[in-house]
């Protein structure tokens, strides 16, 4: 004990010794103090927003706004604020009539996977309305997993003030997921209350045949004459954000934000395009003729007759690819039948009979049984049942080959 009690008075003389040496002497590199906020807080270097705090935590909010004079391609932010309460009951089959444009809420996340699941986090969910003054877009942000019910929260608050969701492809994706985090957070999704239109069907009726793909960014590109820059393809978002969690690199998220932003103006300007086709197709600006065939469909479909013929003819003038050309007229001559204009669909399965094609085969039979039951021609439908022969060779068309032979012989022996 007593060489313990020795050395520690030894070291206790040693260190009064050093400070006595340094005590007037300060160090020639000064010592910085280190006061950086934690590195999870960076985001707000990088981008204009803000933390925000809730009864459930915090996450971090972004603001943007697209003033009234502005453009995204073709669209005026202007044209957005005009338009009429009632553009989207046609396209939503009259669920969605008389609300105002300021209580619709266009909305995107970007999400930890594409598959979806229990297991994806919405890690930033863009909601996008319309305004006088313009396009203001609010972006949610979770700067770990551990804010999600943060941002879920303040979302919900937020979608409150909507009667409208607007998404592109969320009814199946978007809604699905963010109900899924909802409800393993034990809170209440939002969506119930709320009309939803998802824009993607739409718009497949209305250009699939035109494009080979409908995605949002091609739809973006071929309608509205964006071409975007600085942007991050969809499929390595979930990765960049991995990334993010592992080295704090906050850059890296700046064009997932730049990304999601662009989504949701796009999806507003392309609602103020396709819904004006289905409320008034015969004033909606098509200029191709697919556009025309797309929406016929629809609206046949729908048990608008007249207006799909109308469509269809518009579609025919316009000028079409053979192969969607004759489905075309295919459709439109069934159509005039069923209607009880018989002459107007005997001249188009008397012109699809006349070239080869997909539904020549099919013309013949029609005009042969129309010949045979309708007119009591039973020469012109025996001509019309041995082309169809010639096109193939089937027991029913020479089963109707001999009926008519028969009905000629006994005719004769009159």
């Amino acid at each position: 004990m007593a060489d313990l009690q020795e050395q520690l008075a030894s070291l206790r003389r040693r260190i009064a010794r050093i400070d006595r040496k340094y005590a007037n002497h300060p160090p020639s590199v000064p010592v910085v103090i280190d006061e950086r906020r934690p590195e999870r807080y960076f985001v707000e270097e990088w981008l204009s927003g803000q933390e925000i705090e809730t009864a459930l935590g915090k996450h971090f909010e972004t603001t943007r706004l697209w003033e009234r004079h502005r453009r995204h391609g073709s669209i005026d932010i202007s044209d957005l604020c005009e338009l009429p309460p009632v553009l989207l009951d046609a396209i939503s089959g009259g669920a969605i009539g008389g609300t105002p444009p300021e209580r619709w809420a266009f909305l995107d996340t970007e999400t930890t996977g594409l598959a979806g699941g229990s297991g994806t986090y919405a890690f930033l969910v863009g909601v996008g309305r319309i305004t006088s003054e313009g396009f203001h877009l609010r972006q949610f942000f979770m700067r770990e997993p551990g804010e999600e019910p943060s941002l879920l929260a303040a979302l919900a608050d937020h979608l409150a003030q909507f009667d409208v969701l607007i998404t592109y492809n969320g009814r199946t994706y978007d809604q699905p997921l963010l109900e899924t985090r909802y409800r393993l957070a034990r809170a209440r999704p939002p969506f119930s209350r709320m009309a939803h239109l998802d824009l993607l069907h739409g718009s497949r009726r209305l250009w699939k045949l035109r494009f080979e793909s409908c995605r949002l960014v091609e739809l973006e590109n071929q309608i509205l004459g964006v071409e975007r820059e600085g942007d991050l393809p969809g499929e390595l978002i979930p990765y960049v954000y991995f990334e993010y969690l592992r080295t704090r690199e906050v850059q890296r998220l700046v064009p997932i934000f730049h990304h999601n932003a662009l989504d949701i103006l796009t999806l507003a300007c392309l609602t103020a395009i396709v819904p004006y086709a289905f409320r008034s197709p015969e004033s909606a600006p098509l200029t191709h003729g697919a556009e025309m065939v797309g929406l016929a469909r629809w609206f046949h479909k729908a048990g608008h007759t007249e207006q799909a013929l109308a469509l269809y003819r518009r579609a025919i003038d316009r000028g079409l690819r053979d192969e969607l050309l004759f489905r075309a007229m295919w459709d439109v001559a069934l159509m005039e039948r069923r209607t009880g204009r018989d002459p107007a669909a005997l001249e188009v399965f008397s012109d699809l009979a006349a070239s080869p094609n997909p539904f020549r085969l099919q013309a013949l039979v029609e005009l042969a049984k129309h010949y045979e039951h309708q007119r009591r021609d039973y020469a012109r439908a025996l001509e019309y049942t041995r082309a169809a022969l010639e096109l193939e060779d089937s027991a029913g068309l020479r089963h109707r080959e001999a009926r008519l032979r028969r009905r000629l012989a006994s005719r004769r022996l009159l």
